[in-house]
């Protein structure tokens, strides 16, 4: 039986910080899903809408906080109310600036905050204590699904 990869989402509409984070992941043998918009989760079709999928669309998620249509972390709080089956414990926001009201909704959400410039020492280390809590037998939704 083939052990299988982690696999994480990353959102940025900044294309040079989402290809350097993906860049990163891949190098660690990461499975990677790069979107400049979150709204093209499926969550995002109707006001109403609920996670269609059965199992977690991934193991880590990492997003941009400042993106025009929603904040990184508008996304994840929506995420956790539409039932997302994925990254409850291992989501990051990246930002340049963050407000006090910012850090203490990423703390309230569950989220690691990292600031931009990276200091990518200090994302492996967090990829490295995060990847311990990855259920061997996990499953994962079907990319073509996504």
């Amino acid at each position: 039986m083939s052990v299988m990869k982690p696999r994480a989402i990353v959102i940025d509409d900044d294309e040079g910080c989402r290809n350097l984070i993906t860049l990163i992941l891949k190098q660690r043998g990461y499975e990677v899903v790069s979107l400049s918009d979150p709204t093209v989760c499926p969550l995002y079709d109707d006001l109403l809408a609920v996670c269609p999928h059965e199992d977690a669309c991934g193991d880590f998620l990492l997003t941009d906080q400042r993106m025009p249509k929603m904040t990184g972390l508008e996304f994840v709080e929506t995420q956790g109310r539409r039932g997302c089956k994925g990254v409850v414990n291992k989501k990051a926001v990246l930002s340049a600036s963050w407000t006090p009201e910012e850090l203490d909704k990423a703390e309230e959400l569950g989220c690691k905050v990292f600031r931009k410039p990276y200091d990518v020492k200090a994302i492996a280390d967090w990829l490295d204590e995060q990847e311990k809590s990855i259920a061997p037998g996990r499953k994962l939704a079907r990319l073509e699904d996504l």
